[in-house]
This record gives structure tokens, sequence and C-alpha cells, in this order.
């Protein structure tokens, strides 16, 4: 039983056991890198979905087939991967999108979002998203539409979704 232990936490360096600890550390730098990317949520744009300083991950394969759909969370690009937004998609291309008394109007008609829980007062009159556009925004409305960063993006600039546990 010793003998064994001691083989399984101190293996003998062969060839073999070198080349299967260099393909295990490239196969995870690939899927850390382009696939499942860790991501530090910074600011309360997101409260209380998410905190402030949270650590998720990014689950880049989520649209390499599919196109993100309304209330879907999703990490925009906005300079490479240096500036990366946690976002909520609120309308889709085509769609008219408007604020009246802080309350989301999507084509003229008013909609529910119950994962905002703070609300603000804002006004922001209708405007049409552009094709191969989504709409994203924060859930903490709770501020002036000033502090926020919002509006529509390209749909490829969104890197993924958030992978939730």
């Amino acid at each position: 039983m010793k003998v064994a232990l001691k083989q399984f936490f101190m293996p003998a360096f062969t060839r073999g056991f070198l080349i299967r600890i260099l393909l295990t550390a490239f196969f995870s730098i690939l899927f850390f890198a382009y696939v499942c990317i860790p991501m530090r949520v910074t600011g309360q744009s997101m409260a209380p979905t998410f905190t402030d300083r949270q650590l998720v991950f990014c689950w880049a394969p989520s649209y390499w087939f599919s196109s993100p759909e309304r209330f879907d969370s999703v990490f925009v690009t906005m300079a490479g991967k240096r500036v990366v937004l946690l976002k909520r998609v609120v309308a889709l291309a085509g769609e008219t999108i408007g604020f009246l008394n802080g309350e989301l109007r999507i084509n003229g008609l008013r909609l529910d979002e119950p994962h905002v829980a703070y609300k603000g007062i804002w006004n922001l009159s209708e405007r049409k998203v552009k094709d191969g556009c989504v709409y994203v925004i924060g859930d903490n409305r709770s501020a002036s539409m000033e502090n926020h960063v919002f509006g529509q993006t390209p749909v490829k600039r969104i890197l993924g979704r958030p992978l939730a546990w």
C-alpha cells in the first residue's frame, strides 16, 4: 500500500509522464483561454444578479451556433478582451426599445423584468435596434442613466454567457 501511494504522489519522471503533463497543460490553457474564460465582475451594474468582485466563467461556446435571446446575461467585448462588460440583453434586432418612468418598453409594450431589483426613474425615447445588433443594459438601474454604460452592440461583440452554478 505504501509503495502504491508513493508511486501515485511521486511518480517516476519518465518521458511518457512528462508528455502527459505538457499535453494537460497545453489543453488547459486552450480551454481557459478560448472556451471557459475566467472573468471578474467589477462594479454594481448587474447587482443583485452578480456582485462586485465576483468570479464568473464566460462560456464562449454558448453563442457559437446560436444568437442571444432576450434577458440573457452576456459578456460584451469593448476593446478586444481588455475591456469586457457583463450586461443583459433586453431587445433584439428590429425591435423598438424605450424606457418610460423606469419601465422597459419593447415595441411600445411594457415588459416585466423580474431580475431587476433596483429600478430607477429612467426615461429614454424609443429607438430601433439595428440588424445584427442587440440592446444591452445592466440590472441595477437605481443610479441615473448618465452613470451607466448601455446601448446597442453588434452580436459579434458578444463573447459568451456567464456560467451559473
